[in-house]
């Protein structure tokens, strides 16, 4: 597909100076060639900088370091108070620092994009573990006008220099092959971070159940609305609407549904956690827990019991694991339009009989697995109608129809391809 071209002056004159910035960027880079490749040194950023230990590349590295401990770490924060094992070098994610140690590393990862003007040498090898897989929004080239000129450079510019890119799908590869700006090579492993999903879980339940002293009946529903993010005069910015969930009530259609004393555990962007901190609701308060701060939201889905979001990808992955999701969208006309289109034709068609967008997946027929609620009341319907037996029925179908690969193993694969790798000369 087709990127969009700038037209208005003012846009075109920020891409101007965009462009002038990242050649003097490159050059950084040149300079620092003066240093040579360290074969067992291998850096990691995610999300841009702004994420921790956390995400795809936490259990690649994890693994890597437990197949060779030899292996050297250098993790890019824009945070330096951000937390890691005593075996990763923590690193400022700045020009010189980036030039530097990415210039001397063998193997970067990173689960998002690199900087414009960002440079690769001879001999290095590039893994894009990408935070996304499955997803419900549209991404990149599939955005149309939502994905501008300058985004589109940024891609390129990435996207020329990975070696290959994770998926876990049938799906992944045939509507990357139309939103990304990617032509190279895909290893269909699976995600590293739905590793921690497979199989028996019930450790990790019993380890969330301590942290926060929960009744021995307790159960946890997530709730993780999706990350937002809007562009003005080239200035990104995380914005959020006022939830009209009601938390009281859902606590209690949970309660008289599946029984036991229900808990919700709030995962928001961390750019807004400071926001949602200040969120108080006397009826529910000791039944909230806030997670957004935590740099690994895998962990703690894996020891949830259900799973709500709006248009989060995350609900794909919880559907992994059977864990039963519930999909709450109150602004699907105005997020539709804002978006651009979506993956899945839940603006247009019945809220139980979605199925995929085949203008994206055209060679897919697949039925979206998870009720879509717009409101309180559906939402409660669709706690009150859910059928476990059914629901497995149904994610069986789903993960076969798009060719799944979710088989737990997926670090291990991925680090026995960068040990090899390393190992060529």
């Amino acid at each position: 597909m087709e990127h969009t071209i700038a037209t208005d002056p003012k846009e075109i004159n920020y891409i101007k100076k965009r462009c002038r910035k990242a050649f003097r960027e490159k050059l950084c880079f040149y300079l620092c060639r003066v240093f040579p490749i360290k074969r067992n040194l291998i850096s990691v950023c995610t999300f841009e900088g702004k994420g921790g230990f956390g995400c795809n590349a936490k259990p690649l590295v994890k693994k890597l370091h437990a197949m060779n401990p030899k292996y050297e770490f250098v993790w890019f924060v824009n945070d330096m108070d951000k937390e890691f094992p005593k075996y990763i070098r923590k690193v400022s994610n700045t020009l010189w620092s980036r030039a530097y140690w990415l210039t001397r590393s063998k193997v970067w990862i990173d689960n998002y994009r690199k900087p414009l003007g960002t440079c690769k040498r001879k001999g290095q090898y590039y893994l894009n573990v990408n935070h996304y897989t499955i997803g419900i929004k549209c991404t990149g080239l599939l955005r149309g006008k939502g994905f501008s000129e300058m985004a589109y450079l940024v891609s390129k510019n990435d996207s020329d220099m990975i070696d290959d890119l994770v998926i876990d799908s049938d799906w992944c590869e045939q509507s990357f092959d139309k939103a990304l700006v990617y032509e190279g090579t895909y290893l269909k492993t699976g995600a590293p971070r739905c590793d921690v999903l497979y199989g028996d879980r019930s450790e990790l339940k019993a380890g969330f159940h301590k942290k926060y002293k929960l009744p021995d009946d307790a159960k946890v529903l997530m709730f993780a609305p999706t990350f937002r993010e809007g562009a003005k005069d080239g200035v990104r910015s995380v914005y959020s609407e006022i939830w009209s969930i009601d938390f009281k009530r859902l606590i209690d259609n949970l309660e008289k549904k599946f029984g036991g004393e229900w808990y919700v555990c709030i995962r928001v962007h961390p750019q807004l956690a400071p926001t949602f901190s200040e969120y108080k609701n006397p009826e529910v308060q000791s039944r909230l827990i806030d997670e957004s701060q935590a740099d690994d939201m895998y962990e703690i889905l894996a020891a949830m019991d259900a799973y709500i979001t709006d248009y989060s990808s995350a609900c794909f992955e919880a559907g992994f694991a059977h864990i039963p999701v519930f999909i709450y969208t109150d602004d699907i006309q105005k997020y539709t339009k804002d978006r651009g289109a979506l993956m899945w034709n839940i603006a247009t068609e019945p809220r139980h009989d979605v199925r995929n967008n085949k203008q994206f997946t055209p060679k897919m027929d697949v039925r979206f697995p998870f009720p879509i609620a717009s409101d309180n009341e559906q939402l409660e319907e669709d706690i009150m109608e859910f059928n476990q037996d059914e629901y497995d029925e149904r994610l069986d179908l789903f993960h076969e129809k798009m060719g799944l690969v979710f088989s737990g193993d997926a670090s291990e694969k991925l680090a026995d391809n960068i040990c090899y790798k390393i190992d060529i000369k």
